[in-house]
């Protein structure tokens, strides 16, 4: 068979590079995205794969990204929205959106977006890493900088929510144009996740309750599961899954009225039709 392109962001570090490993050596063409230079040269050089490098707290670097990814692939079979993190105050990127939210979902969704043409053309399926901390979250659309509240979790959790809803509405617009999507949670794994940020969660990461978390590799276990999987026999467009099952969300996260707002919302935020 001919190999997929797989393009997977996040991908120099934890459950991405699993997945990337495991990728290439069932034979596809593994296209490595990462925010850090030296680790994801390291992994490119290790897969003979292709990278790009792009830091998703800086919108101009997605736009770059996505035009980059269109030029040299004009097929995309898998886009896995990997990239995302926990950072712990409030602070503002570039493009004036707070960190957290632009970090886990603008960028996710400013990628899928600029790409849509070449996936839909794919019938590609599109993976986003959520996280069972969208039940932390609350959605407000009138408050996607955070100005009120603001608090490390919710905002992650937010984040995460995003994930879902946003997949839940992918599905809703482009699901009869070819695309399938699925959000799942990758469970809480071994990984330098959060170690660069000023959260209370980077201390569990270098403490001993480091040796009950799941390995990279096995946190990378659902996310193999849906990019191998057929959708609408092996697990269903639009859905939210952990360990290989459907999994209960944020009561949120079924709200479609909620899903079309926040994809306006975000589509104004990034500058793309909505």
């Amino acid at each position: 068979m001919t190999p997929r392109t797989i393009v997977i962001t996040g991908a120099s570090d934890g459950i991405g590079a699993a997945a990337a490993r495991a990728l290439a050596k069932a034979g596809e063409q593994v296209v490595i995205v990462g925010r850090s230079a030296e680790k994801t040269r390291a992994l490119a050089k290790e897969l003979d794969a292709d990278y790009f490098l792009a830091d998703f707290a800086e919108l101009d670097q997605v736009r770059t990204l996505a035009a980059q990814l269109k030029s040299d692939y004009p097929r995309i079979d898998v886009l896995a929205n990997n990239a995302g993190g926990i950072m712990g105050k409030r602070t503002l990127t570039v493009d004036g959106n707070e960190s957290t939210f632009q970090i886990n979902h603008l960028g996710p969704f400013l990628l899928t977006t600029l790409l849509m043409d070449t996936l839909t053309a794919s019938n590609a399926k599109v993976i986003n890493t959520a996280s069972a901390a969208n039940g932390f979250g609350k959605l407000d659309l009138f408050d996607l900088t955070s100005e009120h509240g603001y608090s490390t979790n919710r905002a992650y959790g937010t984040g995460k929510l995003s994930n879902i809803l946003f997949t839940s509405e992918l599905h809703r617009r482009y699901g009869d144009q070819g695309i399938t999507t699925a959000a799942f949670h990758p469970g809480v794994v071994r990984t330098n996740f959060a170690a660069e940020s000023t959260s209370p969660f980077r201390h569990a990461y270098k403490t001993l309750l480091n040796r009950f978390m799941l390995s990279p590799e096995q946190g990378a276990d659902t996310m193999l599961w849906l990019i191998n999987g057929t959708p609408g026999t092996d697990w269903i467009s639009g859905a939210y899954y952990a360990k290989r099952a459907l999994a209960k969300a944020n009561p949120q996260a079924y709200d479609a009225e909620l899903a079309r707002g926040l994809w306006e919302k975000s589509a104004e935020l990034v500058g793309v039709g909505a």
